[in-house]
């Protein structure tokens, strides 16, 4: 498409019926930027375009006035073409427990005739409700409009006070002691569909003020006040002058590197550590790591090893962040900080850093080794690193003791490089029976990447394997795993060409999944993160594409220039700030990518143990004179002069005198003068796959029936037909067990394991839907008869009661097994774990099983949901092949299960089960 450049008040007179319409964003005091000079753009497309002085999106433009001062007149249009058609669904407890996935309640959100009361009639819970009033067409949902939403709780009250607790959809048990709370989620603010966050939202929880079962919530949707907005003009503001000085022919560029390092400095809180952005207080251990990778090693060392410090436990471990399940080991990729140390180690040569950092590095991945590596595919369980946030990645039927189970990209390319980290650092001391263990421990998370995650059909890596006694690959890419794959070398050379040159991009950048989930509202799902975008730009950098570089600048420099802050995430689709779910300005780790444009892509920075090495990538569309002055690399300060364009250097000089190797050594002193010129030779030609955002299948619900035919069952697998979906793939432990068009399967045997996978006709696929057993056979041990009963009065367990585990009680239980014949058994405990939510907090509780020395595997009880001790759902199961016989299985709290909280590692176990799987 042709793009005319045009100023925002031109181009809105055409967009609108008068440039007037157009307003800064609340606050503003700017005025509308003034008209520019042509000049050829950097970077366009349909979605934008980047001249050297701005950035133009359709009526929106931003502009650099100087070196240190932007104006933009962006406003977020969230708010302006609301659909008045409200979905939503009502919650207990803050689950998605009342219908199918698919099914909502819908309500049309217009002026009743009259003007009468927006209102619901008292919705069953369970049944859906779907509003008879008429849709005008071209409407919009009016803003502060009143909506009043009413619930029917009588049937689930009356099937307590019968029998005690309510059965779901699911076949789930809710017991009358774990009913907490009744919740409304939805479509339209404030409403929302995260479920477990809406305990945090109190004007959503249904109230039943006069006790007769009808409970209700008044709700007032589209409010302006709402509407989220950024500034309208930036000015530097603090004193950055002590930090390294940049400049180009760029005035864009540079306003936003001194944007980013305005924001890095307030992004430091008075005891000398990081805060993770404006809206968040605190250190982070994956915010803080990656930002320092990227640049807060070279640019704050000290508040960098602040920060670091003090996600260390009192037992020396690197400490793994609040999160799903109850944190560790639901979670594992605590484990980047060590390649953050080490990145510290390398700018500042500090040698006592150097060995206090080793030892917390050395026994954190001993713990994971015993707590979440899987020998059978040389992988590390756990969740894919940063994307911390159930149905934003996985699909909704996934439990946090099944993203346990998964096997994820970003999470192993971190681990494969903390072992590396960790060889190099034992090299260092001298320690070398540690280095080559860690090398070879590598070297076997390396190999499983790439045997059991590698897709040769589409050319980048799949984003996780997933499933119970059966793992399959989810092909859709993951942005950040991709990167770090080809960063940290785990793709060999033309295998990380083709990851960059065939990993989709969408208009606005690399969204971190590719294709959406539908169904599923922005925020890591239909996202783009600029500091994903940046390791993007590096792994695109590394393998000479330019094409992919220049698009990363640009997908970084749009969003800073346009929302005047850093901010932490946007739409994929639209590229706005606000229609996600959780934003903040002033993220540390968006602000520490923009700054890695110039540190390790611009100018190539590479800091070795003895040496900083400049592997500088210039895209044509940059190519021009820039300086660094004052950078500082251990005892000396660098300014550094670079020209021309292109990824090979023509000639480099320290002081007038050639650099060997492109080379600083780390011995150098003082002030000193380094000056690049580049060959200004573009490198060869190379694709990327720029698509349109699209969305995946919704995941298919099958379900058995039987029919009795001549004394036999006859078991049918059903499902609903799939929005969009051409064909279903159905497989049976794993693997394909028939590709078909209809919407069942006439007959399945026994001893199977089936999911469904519906497939469109792009042939992106869904997920595979939630493992169905069909006629395993198994035996179950019953935990009270090897152990004292425990006196909580919790309700739903099996036999004549349970027992609990905790850091005092039952730390070690021998369990007798017998099996009645030789196979592949899976073990798994049916547990209650009502010591945090699903989502967060850090009472994940932990145990190891083995048969006399040997490891069978961890178990993971992870958090079902605060104070539901009735709530009982299964562990991961461990797979384990067993002769016929009988065993005595242990199972142990462990010094390395010692979990993120430390005193509180407790659940309540019904029984062992034991099911024969093959």
């Amino acid at each position: 498409m042709k793009h005319i450049s045009l100023s925002a008040c031109l181009l809105a007179s055409i967009l609108m019926p008068s440039c007037q319409t157009l307003k800064p964003a609340a606050g503003a005091t700017a005025p509308a930027p003034a008209p520019a000079a042509p000049a050829a753009p950097i970077w366009q497309s349909e979605a934008y375009t980047l001249y050297p002085d701005r950035v133009v999106q359709g009526p929106f433009e931003a502009r650099a006035l100087s070196a240190t001062e932007l104006v933009s007149n962006y406003h977020s249009p969230a708010n302006a073409f609301l659909s008045p058609q409200v979905a939503f669904k009502f919650s207990i407890n803050g689950k998605d427990n009342e219908m199918p996935t698919g099914q909502d309640h819908q309500l049309v959100a217009v002026p009743r005739p009259g003007g009468g009361d927006i209102e619901t009639p008292p919705i069953v819970f369970g049944q859906r409700y779907v509003d008879a009033t008429p849709l005008p067409a071209d409407a919009y949902l009016a803003p502060n409009t009143p909506v009043k939403i009413r619930l029917d709780m009588r049937p689930v009250l009356a099937a307590f006070k019968k029998q005690g607790y309510y059965t779901n959809f699911r076949g789930e048990k809710l017991y009358q002691q774990d009913l907490k709370h009744v919740f409304v989620a939805g479509s339209a603010a404030p409403l929302s569909w995260d479920f477990d966050n809406l305990v945090n939202k109190p004007e959503l929880e249904m109230k039943d003020p006069d006790g007769d079962g009808i409970y209700e919530t008044m709700l007032t949707l589209n409010q302006p006040a709402a509407a989220k907005t950024t500034a309208g003009q930036w000015k530097q503001s603090l004193n950055t002058a002590d930090f390294p000085q940049y400049s180009s022919d760029y005035p864009l560029a540079d306003a936003l590197y001194n944007l980013a390092l305005e924001e890095a400095r307030r992004a430091v809180e008075p005891d000398s550590t990081f805060r993770t952005g404006k809206e968040w207080a605190g250190v982070w251990t994956r915010d803080i790591s990656y930002s320092i990778i990227l640049a807060q090693a070279a640019l704050q060392p000290k508040v960098a090893m602040n920060s670091l410090l003090r996600k260390v436990s009192p037992q020396g471990r690197i400490i793994q962040d609040t999160g799903t399940g109850g944190a560790y080991p639901c979670s594992t990729d605590r484990i980047i900080w060590a390649t953050a140390a080490w990145e510290i180690y390398k700018v500042t040569g500090d040698e006592a850093w150097l060995r206090r950092v080793y030892p917390i590095i050395k026994n954190s991945i001993a713990d994971d080794v015993q707590n979440a590596y899987d020998p059978a595919t040389g992988l590390v369980r756990g969740e894919s690193s940063f994307l911390d946030w159930r149905e934003q990645t996985y699909p909704r039927w996934m439990q946090p003791v099944d993203i346990y189970q998964s096997e994820n990209l970003g999470t192993n390319a971190v681990h494969y490089q903390a072992n590396v980290v960790l060889a190099q650092m034992a090299r260092q001391l001298g320690e070398q029976a540690v280095a080559t263990q860690h090398e070879q421990r590598a070297e076997t998370i390396k190999r499983g990447i790439n045997q059991h995650l590698w897709q040769a059909d589409k050319g980048y890596y799949g984003q996780f394997l997933y499933g119970r006694t059966s793992l399959v690959l989810s092909p859709r890419a993951e942005a950040l795993g991709e990167a770090l794959s080809v960063l940290f070398g785990v793709a060999d050379a033309e295998r990380a060409r083709e990851v960059v040159s065939k990993t989709p991009t969408t208009p606005f950048g690399i969204p971190c999944l590719y294709p959406q989930i539908p169904g599923i509202p922005p925020y890591h799902n239909n996202a783009v993160w600029p500091f994903v975008q940046s390791f993007w730009a590096l792994a695109g950098a590394q393998v000479g594409n330019e094409q992919s570089v220049l698009e990363s600048m640009a997908a970084i420099y749009r969003p800073a220039a346009l929302f005047l802050t850093n901010k932490e995430n946007f739409v994929a689709e639209n590229g706005d700030f606000a229609g996600t779910q959780i934003n903040s300005s002033n993220m540390l780790w968006s602000l520490s990518g923009s700054l890695s444009l110039v540190y390790k892509v611009l100018f190539g920075m590479q800091w070795e143990p003895e040496r900083l090495v400049f592997r500088p990538f210039v895209p044509q569309a940059f190519r021009g004179q820039r300086r660094l002055t004052g950078f500082h690399y251990r005892k000396a300060v660098l300014d550094v002069e670079m020209e021309g364009f292109g990824n090979e250097i023509s000639s480099i000089t320290l002081d007038g005198q050639p650099l060997a190797d492109a080379a600083v050594p780390a011995s150098l002193t003082g002030r000193h003068a380094v000056h690049i010129v580049l060959k200004s030779q573009a490198p060869a030609a190379a694709p990327v796959t720029r698509v349109a955002n699209a969305f995946a299948p919704e995941t298919p619900a099958p379900k058995l029936e039987g029919k009795n035919n001549d004394g036999h069952l006859k078991l049918r697998l059903y499902w609903p037909a799939i929005a969009g979906a051409q064909a279903y793939q159905v497989l049976d432990n794993g693997k394909l067990l028939r590709r078909t068009t209809a919407t069942y399967l006439p007959a399945v045997g026994l001893g199977t394991d089936l999911q469904v996978i519906a497939i469109a006709a792009d042939s992106s696929e869904s997920f595979a839907s939630e493992p169905l057993p069909v006629g395993m056979s198994g035996d179950e041990v019953q935990l009270e008869t090897l152990a004292p009963k425990a006196t909580q009065a919790f309700k739903g367990y099996s036999g004549q009661g349970f027992i609990e585990i905790s850091t005092s009680i039952n730390k070690t239980l021998t369990i007798p097994v017998t099996v009645p014949e030789t196979g592949l058994y899976a073990l798994d405990f049916r547990y209650a774990n009502g010591n945090g939510p699903i989502n967060t907090e850090n009472k994940c509780a932990i145990r190891t099983l083995r048969r006399g020395a040997e490891q069978l595997g961890t178990v993971v009880l992870p958090q079902r949901g605060t104070g539901e001790w009735s709530n009982w759902g299964f562990s991961n199961p461990i797979l384990v092949r067993l002769a016929k016989g009988t065993y005595k299985l242990t199972l142990a709290l462990e010094p390395a299960n010692e979990n993120m909280n430390g005193a509180v590692n407790q659940a309540m176990l019904d029984y062992l089960r034991v099911r024969r799987v093959e």
